[in-house]
């Protein structure tokens, strides 16, 4: 009982900009797995936040990640509003495997680069967990603005590596946060496989 007081008072001692930006956050991702192009509105708020937030507690490669999302998230709009079913929710799709590979060995050069300027060239905290979840979350951001199944795999990634950087940061709401999207990302999955499956005409 007194952990949970204890996890209350935190939360709610937490800065007004954060949990505005958790709430839409957790606001966005619902929606990107119920497959609705409405989660666009809510992730532009939640990025444009979180630029702010990151830059403040000197995680520059999160906040300059926040631009990116903010780029991909108004292409987004466009390559949903195009994909959609006739239900008016997304259709997902296969990422080929030859474009998953080059993908990995991509994000594992980026992260190891972008890691050591930040650790030689900057005062930067964390450096190289911190840019393996920035490279992982532009590979997933993108990913999932063309529809691609599994683009909620590098989320779950991301998600388990982010629980742990904010926890460590003091960041509890945001930590608390992506816990809340690493349960998520697990329901896209299954959620947009099953949609794929239905529309072929296969069991999930």
């Amino acid at each position: 009982m007194s952990q949970a007081i204890e996890f209350m008072g935190a939360m709610l001692g937490a800065r007004m900009i954060e949990v505005i930006a958790a709430i839409c956050g957790l606001i966005c991702v619902t929606l990107v797995v119920r497959r609705s192009i409405w989660n666009y509105p809510f992730g532009i708020a939640m990025v444009i936040l979180y630029a702010w937030i990151f830059y403040d507690f000197r995680l520059y490669s999160d906040a300059l990640l926040q631009i990116y999302f903010l780029i991909v998230q108004l292409f987004g709009v466009y390559w949903w509003l195009n994909g959609r079913a006739g239900d008016g929710l997304v259709r997902p799709v296969h990422l080929p495997a030859r474009a998953a590979i080059l993908w990995t060995v991509s994000a594992g050069l980026a992260s190891a680069s972008l890691g050591y300027v930040m650790a030689t060239r900057t005062d930067a905290d964390l450096p190289y967990w911190d840019a393996v979840t920035t490279i992982l979350s532009m590979a997933a951001q993108f990913l999932m603005a063309r529809r691609y199944l599994q683009s909620w795999l590098v989320w779950i990634v991301v998600d388990v590596l982010a629980i742990g950087i904010y926890w460590t940061k003091g960041l509890t709401p945001t930590a608390v946060l992506y816990g809340v999207f690493l349960v998520l990302a697990i329901a896209g999955y299954v959620n947009w496989r099953r949609a794929m499956a239905a529309e072929d005409g296969q069991p999930a």
